[in-house]
């Protein structure tokens, strides 16, 4: 008669010819979660900025003519202009643009978090900030799109992207990253979404221009953030990533 090996059930129902159940690490279960989280962030990110570079190289290639969505965007915005809403859009423009936004309200940030002795959040901000009006700048000149005809007060060329919008998401996020709240990740969305539309309403950008401002905003804050993440979490207070603890540690959940 046929000898049959002794099986072993594991935890899910799984069995082993020899006899042993077969338990799954979680040290290295929690290392394999750690290293999908660092990645998903850049590989995102990275999505988002080469969606946003095609959006303009689609545009520069058509000769910067607009989208249909554009003109029918921009239409419907300059039929429902009103002194009121012209005001609060240029209010906005204000305070997320010029020296108000790019300057003096990241170095009041800085300079509170390093008072707080957060300094890899203060160094992350600083880079943050740089990175993404860099970018920016760079491919402005690069495409040179003009804005729209119907804009309300006269700009120069440059209409992709939008750099307020650009640099709304890049302070929304970069703030949400280091609060890590629920409320600081809504008041960023909802602080992006106001930017983009005080733009298009002053006929500032095309409806496109603030997309690609959004897409740009939000991975380089995301791409700059991804190498601090474990840093600024420990000095915030939280703890240490798994795949910095000894082998014979476990990880705590």
């Amino acid at each position: 008669m046929a000898r049959h090996e002794p099986q072993a059930t594991t935890p899910n129902g799984a069995t082993t010819a020899a006899g042993t159940p077969h338990e799954a690490d979680p040290h290295k279960q929690r290392k394999r979660v750690e290293r999908i989280s660092r990645r998903w962030p850049l590989i995102s990110s990275g999505l988002a900025v080469c969606t946003a570079v095609v959006i303009g190289l689609i545009v520069f290639l058509r000769g910067n003519t607009p989208y249909e969505a554009d003109t029918l965007w921009l239409e419907e915005i300059v039929e429902h202009r009103n002194p009121i809403g012209l005001a609060l859009a240029g209010f906005m423009t204000w305070v997320g643009g010029g020296w108000f936004a790019v300057f003096l309200v990241p170095i009041v940030c800085i300079v509170i978090l390093l008072i707080l002795k957060r300094r890899w959040s203060a160094l992350y901000f600083a880079l943050a900030t740089i990175t993404s009006s860099t970018v920016v700048l760079i491919i402005k000149a690069s495409y040179g799109r003009p804005r729209p005809e119907e804009m309300w007060a006269g700009l120069d060329a440059g209409s992709f992207p939008s750099g307020h919008t650009a640099n709304a998401a890049t302070l929304g996020i970069i703030l949400a990253f280091i609060a890590w709240r629920w409320w600081a990740w809504a008041a960023a969305g909802i602080w992006m979404v106001l930017m983009a539309l005080a733009r298009t309403y002053l006929g500032a950008h095309w409806l496109s221009d603030t997309v690609g401002g959004l897409l740009i905003g939000i991975a380089v804050a995301t791409i700059v953030w991804a190498p601090f993440a474990d840093r600024m979490r420990v000095e915030s207070g939280g703890k240490k990533n798994v795949a910095e603890l000894p082998e014979s540690q476990p990880a705590s959940t």
